[in-house]
């Protein structure tokens, strides 16, 4: 029933107008709509909708994420942009803080300003041809 429907994502704040300076100036986000219940984003074709509540704890878990086809170029834009990648113990972690997780995609987490985790993930590319009828996934 849904299946071929748009999704729309949505996180919480309790000061709109930061929240609005986060996603619309940080992450570069356009606003499409404002109100005194939300403010809306087009986030690459998908409405996030950052709604206005009273009081807000935030979840310990990712409640947002952006694929990136290169996710160092990513987060070091972030980085000029004030941005502050997360470090989690037990996990590797390089300078920018970019895991490589087991599945071959490589992740960063960075929270909002409400302290909501949000994360960049560069997924595994596929096997390519070399011509020599031997496949090979790219270099890192």
């Amino acid at each position: 029933m849904l299946k071929s429907r748009p999704i729309v994502a949505f996180v919480a704040t309790t000061d709109p107008k930061r929240a609005k300076a986060f996603y619309a100036k940080t992450l570069g986000l356009r606003v499409v709509s404002e109100d005194g219940f939300a403010v809306a984003f087009n986030a690459g074709g998908t409405m996030l909708r950052v709604t206005v509540v009273n009081t807000f704890q935030p979840a310990g878990y990712t409640v947002l994420g952006w694929i990136v086809p290169d996710i160092a170029k990513a987060a070091r834009g972030l980085v000029k942009r004030g941005v502050r990648f997360q470090r989690y113990d037990g996990m590797s972690q390089d300078d920018l803080g970019i895991w490589a997780s087991p599945s071959g995609a490589r992740v960063a987490w960075f929270t909002d300003p409400e302290g909501n985790t949000l994360s960049l993930t560069e997924l595994e590319r596929p096997l390519r041809s070399k011509g020599n009828g031997k496949r090979s996934r790219r270099k890192k």
